[in-house]
Order: structure tokens, then sequence, then C-alpha cells
């Protein structure tokens, strides 16, 4: 009993330290929202949490990749970077700006940021080349890609995990942001995709079903199984942390005035 209360402390102030880089990461999306071209600001609000994990975990490791494939929510990707150090300059201030490297879709000019991803889909593969690439030079790196539940409706997702299947690619993980919403509304009004859990094990993955705003279960399940890959598939909300817009697929992408995004920020501190 005398060691237990030493280590729960320190594992709550991780877990404190990870909500208040969270946090922080926030407000940087709400001020690249504010600025004159917004950003897709209901996805990368619902992804922070799983990109603020994943650097967290694995940001430091040379061999490990950590790549957003959905690549629209790249507000959510610089405020992970610049939160951890990886990127110096604040993103808000030249988000979307002409000549700026902020662009609205992952630049690959940028530290930390291995590959451009735009296009939704490109990303799984990505990672799956990286992970293969360490499995053949025999490091212990892990090619890990954030997506999205509305970008599992592009087939190269399931190419992808069919490639990773046959070269048993073990040291790849696919964390998949499940908020349910997409460009047009939500997943089930669209295009449902049934059975998630299921489709993945088809493929050989292990399947992690997690609460994608709480970081005990998001670090605890970024581990690779070592003898199949791996899916998170993590259930988030659109909007999370800005109860004006939580949930509401309308929040795809927005652009807003500066006295709104103060009293956004300010529920947040």
């Amino acid at each position: 009993m005398e060691q237990t209360i030493p280590i729960q402390r320190e594992h709550d102030d991780e877990i404190s330290s990870l909500i208040e880089r969270a946090n922080e990461a926030r407000k940087l999306i709400i001020d690249m929202a504010a600025t004159s071209t917004g950003c897709h600001i209901g996805g990368s609000l619902s992804a922070i949490d799983l990109l603020i994990g994943a650097y967290a975990k694995y940001g430091q490791d040379p061999n490990t990749a950590i790549i957003l494939s959905k690549g629209h929510a790249a507000a959510a990707l610089y405020a992970a970077l610049h939160v951890y150090g990886i990127i110096s300059d604040n993103p808000a201030e030249s988000y979307g700006q002409s000549g700026s490297l902020f662009t609205g879709h992952p630049n690959h000019k940028l530290p930390g940021i291995p590959f451009a991803t735009g296009s939704l889909g490109h990303g799984i593969p990505y990672a799956a080349g990286w992970a293969l690439a360490q499995k053949m030079k025999r490091t212990n790196g892990l090619g890990i890609v954030v997506g999205g539940d509305g970008e599992l409706q592009e087939g190269l997702c399931w190419e992808t995990a069919q490639i990773v299947q046959s070269q048993s690619i073990t040291n790849f993980v696919y964390i998949v942001d499940c908020n349910g919403g997409q460009n047009d509304g939500y997943i089930q009004d669209i295009s449902p995709i049934r059975n998630l859990r299921q489709r993945f094990e088809a493929f050989g993955f292990t399947v992690r079903e997690i609460d994608g705003h709480r970081f005990e279960e998001i670090v605890a399940a970024i581990e690779p199984d070592h003898d199949r890959p791996v899916a998170i598939l993590a259930s988030t909300i659109k909007g999370k942390g800005v109860p004006a817009i939580e949930g509401n697929p309308d929040a795809h992408y927005a652009k807003i005035p500066a006295k709104l995004s103060h009293k956004w920020k300010v529920s947040l501190a």
C-alpha cells in the first residue's frame, strides 16, 4: 500500500498533463477557426485527444511515424505538434494564409509531418508502408495512423487492410476517430458502416474499442499486439470541448468571429 499512493499520484499527474495539453490544443484549433479562412473545427476537436495521446507515447521515437489520414483535420495536427514543441511557430497566426506552411491539409514541409495527406484514405497506406519498412529494417518502430469513420467509405482503407494482413504487418496501429459525422451530415444517414469491429477482425486485426476522450484508455490502447495489426475504434464527439457545436455535423467546417472564439476558449480554461 505504501508504494501504491505515489504510483497513483504519478498516473494522475500524467493524465492531468495530457488534459492540459489537449485544452491548449483545442484553444489553438478555435483560433484557427477564427482566421479569415476558418478550419475543419468539428473533426479537429474530435481527433485532438487521440493525437495528443499518440504523441505522448510515441512522439519521441524516431522509428515511429504518426500520420493523420483525415487530412482536413490538419488544424488538430498542427495544434498537437505545437503544444509538444515539435513545431515552434503558433499555427493560428498564419493558418490558411497565402504563403504559409500551415495549409488546410497536412504539409510535409513542417517538422513532425512525414507525409502530406489530403485525399481521404491515403494516409492509411502511408502508415502501413512505414510500418513495413520498419519491420524489414528490424527496428521497433510503428506505423500509427489516425483516420475517420466517414473515411472508411474509401476503398483504399480496406485495400490497405488486406495488404497489412497478407504481409503480417503487426507493427501497424490504425486509430479510427468514430465521431459519426462527415462532410454532408451523419454517417448513418449517408452510408452506414455496420459491424465495424467484425470487419476489422475479418482482416486479422486485434480490435480495441475505447472512449476517444479518456486518456487512460487512449494511452493504454495505442500499443502494438506483436501478433496482429491493431485497430482502435475510438468513440468521439464531433466538436468535443465546445458545447455549442458538440455532436453537430454542421460544425464540420466553420469560420467564427473573434468574440465567439474568446467565449469558447474561456470554457476550456
